[in-house]
C-alpha cells in the first residue's frame, strides 16, 4: 500500500488522483494522508510499500473522465471530515473509469449511499451554519466608515469555505468576520479572505443590540406551537451558547404551558367583521339584480361596470347561502389589463379572512410553482370561480367544502365579468370546478390537462387547464408530490412561451367536443 500526502482540499485531491488513475492504480493500494487522518491500522511497511498491482493502466490524461455529477458530490463530501472521505471519492471515480459509467445512478449501491451519506451531513451542517450564525457589532472602519461584525460558530465538518459566499450575499453593506477553530471567513466588501482558525476568545460575547433582539424574540413566541424535540432537533444544545436568545429558552419554555391554556380559555379571535355586517341582507346593486335574467343577459349588464363596481355587486349578492357563514367576499386581485389571468376553485380558510385569493398554503406553493415557471405572480390577475368560502366546521377548525352546481352558477357573471374586464391573453384554469365552470360540465382535469380548445376563445386566446395546487398539497408520498409539482410548473410554463402548441396540443377527444358543443350552441 502506498501513502498519497495531499493537502485536505478537493483540488489536491484531483491533482493525485489523476495521476493515480492514469497509472491504474486500484483503491485498495492507496491510503491518502491528508495531515488529518490517522495511519494506526496500517504498519509503517505496509504504508511504505509502492509494488502495487497496475491492471488498468490509462494511457493518457485526457482519457480521464470527473463528471459534474461526481464533482458535485465530491464538493460535499470533501468537506466531510470522515477519515475515509478521501478514499471512498478514490474508489468512485476509479470505477468510473473502469467501465461503470453509470455508477452514480445506482441508489442501492452501498459505495453511492455511503457518498451521499457524508454529502447530506455536510449539507446539513451549512444549514445549521445559516441559520445559526448570529453577528455582534465590534466597531466601525475608520477609513471607509463601515459597520464591523463578528460572529463565532463552531462547525462539525470543514464548511466555512463553502459557505462563506451565502454571507457575503446576504450581508454586503457591512464588513464581517467568522470565526471558528478550523478556519475563519473574512468580508471586506469586496472580496473573501480565509485565515487560520482561532479559540472563541477571539469573538465578542454581547452587543448593544441584543437586548432589542431578545425583547422581539420574547414578544413573538408563540407557546402553542412548541414542540421540544422537534425544537432540539432542528436547535441542537451545541449552538443555543452563541445564541443571544439562547438565555430565553428555558424561562419561555417552562411558563408555556400555562400560557396556552389561558389562550385556550380566551378561544378564537371572533373579532372579523361578517360580510352581513358591512351589507344588509338582501341588499342588492341596482344594475346587477340578476333576477329572471339568464347569466348571459346578467352578463351583459355587468359587463358596463367598473372593477369596483363589480366588486361591490359581488358583495352584496344573496342569490346563494355561501354568504351568510363566509366572513366576506374575496374578489380577484392583480394588474386591471393583465396578460394572464389564473382562475381557481374558491377561496379557503385564510383567504376568507384576509380577503384576498391565494395567500393561503395552496397559494404559497402556487408562488413557488410560478417561479420555476418563470412567471410573476404581480404580473397575474388571480381570482376564484366561487367567491365565498364554503365549509364545515369540525371541533375548532374549518374544513373546505366543494361548491355545488347551483352556487357555482350563481357566482359565474363575476368571474366573467372580471375576465371581461382584464382581457387577459392566457387564462389558466386551476382544479376540476373552474375547469367544469368554465371550459365543459364533464371536464376531467387529470386526463385532459393542458391547452384547450374552449368557447372562451372569444375571451382569451389561450386557455390551459391545471390542477389546483390543494390537489398537490394533499399528496403523501414524496416521488409523487415531486412527480406532480413537476408536471404543474410544465403546465404553467405554457403561459410562459410564445407558441405553446409545439409543447403540447389538444386531445382528440377535447377537439370534438368542442366542435360539437359549438353546433349545439352550448
Amino acid at each position: 500500500m502506498k501513502s498519497i500526502t495531499i493537502r485536505p482540499t478537493l483540488a489536491s485531491w484531483r491533482k493525485e488522483s489523476r495521476g493515480l488513475l492514469q497509472q491504474g492504480v486500484a483503491p485498495e493500494y492507496i491510503f491518502f494522508d491528508d495531515g488529518t487522518q490517522t495511519r494506526s491500522l496500517f504498519s509503517e511497511e505496509q504504508l511504505l510499500t509502492e509494488d502495487y498491482p497496475t491492471p488498468h493502466k490509462v494511457k493518457n490524461a485526457t482519457s480521464i473522465r470527473m463528471p459534474k455529477s461526481f464533482l458535485g458530490l465530491a464538493e460535499l463530501v470533501a468537506c466531510n471530515r470522515e477519515n475515509e472521505r478521501w478514499r471512498l471519492l478514490y474508489e468512485a471515480i476509479y470505477r468510473l473509469n473502469n467501465g461503470e459509467k453509470s455508477l452514480l445512478s445506482i441508489s442501492t449501491e452501498p459505495l453511492v449511499r455511503r457518498l451521499q451519506s457524508l454529502a447530506k451531513e455536510v449539507t446539513r451542517d451549512r444549514h445549521k451554519m445559516k441559520a445559526f450564525v448570529r453577528f455582534r457589532k465590534a466597531g466601525e472602519d475608520s477609513h471607509s466608515g463601515r459597520e464591523q461584525f463578528v460572529a463565532w460558530f463552531e462547525p462539525t465538518h470543514s464548511i466555512v469555505e463553502l459557505t462563506a459566499p451565502f454571507f457575503a450575499k446576504r450581508f454586503a453593506s457591512f464588513d464581517w468576520s467568522i470565526l471558528t477553530p478550523e478556519r475563519c471567513a473574512h468580508w471586506d466588501g469586496d472580496e473573501i479572505t480565509f485565515t487560520e482558525g482561532v479559540d472563541s476568545s477571539q469573538a465578542p460575547k454581547d452587543d448593544e443590540l441584543e437586548d432589542y433582539w431578545r425583547t422581539y424574540y420574547a414578544s413573538i413566541f408563540n407557546p402553542a406551537r412548541l414542540k421540544l424535540k422537534a425544537m432540539q432537533s432542528e436547535m441542537p444544545k451545541k449552538y443555543w451558547k452563541n445564541l443571544p436568545e439562547a438565555p430565553l429558552i428555558a424561562e419561555l419554555t417552562a411558563r408555556s404551558s400555562l400560557q396556552t391554556e389561558q389562550m385556550i380559555e380566551q378561544g378564537p379571535n371572533r373579532e372579523r367583521e361578517h360580510v352581513s355586517a358591512k351589507v344588509p341582507l338582501g341588499a342588492q346593486h341596482p344594475d346587477t339584480d340578476q333576477a329572471g335574467l339568464s347569466p348571459q343577459e346578467a352578463l351583459a349588464r355587468i359587463e358596463e361596470l367598473s372593477f369596483r363596481q363589480i366588486d361591490e355587486a359581488a358583495v352584496a349578492c344573496r342569490h346563494c347561502p355561501l354568504y351568510e357563514e363566509a366572513t366576506q367576499t374575496v374578489f380577484g386581485e392583480g394588474p386591471p389589463h393583465a396578460r394572464l389571468m389564473i382562475i381557481g376553485e374558491q377561496p379557503g380558510d385564510q383567504e376568507d379572512i384576509a380577503g384576498r385569493p391565494f395567500v393561503g398554503p395552496a397559494g404559497q406553493l402556487l408562488d413557488r410553482a410560478l417561479a420555476q415557471a418563470g412567471l410573476v405572480r404581480e404580473e397575474i390577475y388571480l381570482t376564484n370561480v366561487v367567491k365565498h368560502f364554503k365549509f364545515k366546521t369540525q371541533e375548532r377548525s374549518r374544513l373546505h367544502q366543494r361548491a355545488h352546481a347551483a352556487e357555482i352558477h350563481h357566482c359565474k357573471p363575476w368571474v366573467l365579468a372580471e375576465i371581461l374586464k382584464v382581457r387577459p391573453e392566457i387564462i389558466i384554469t386551476l382544479g376540476t370546478t373552474a375547469a367544469q365552470a368554465l371550459i365543459d360540465p364533464n371536464f376531467q382535469i387529470l386526463r385532459e390537462r393542458g391547452l384547450q380548445v374552449t368557447e372562451l376563445a372569444h375571451l382569451a386566446p389561450r386557455v390551459i387547464a391545471t390542477v389546483h395546487p390543494s390537489f398537490l398539497l394533499r399528496q403523501k408520498e414524496s416521488r409523487k408530490a415531486a412527480q406532480e409539482f413537476s408536471l404543474f410548473v410544465n403546465d404553467l410554463q405554457l403561459a410562459a412561451i410564445s407558441d405553446p402548441s409545439k409543447r403540447l396540443s389538444p386531445s382528440p377527444r377535447q377537439t370534438e367536443y368542442h366542435r360539437d358543443s359549438f353546433k349545439n350552441g352550448r
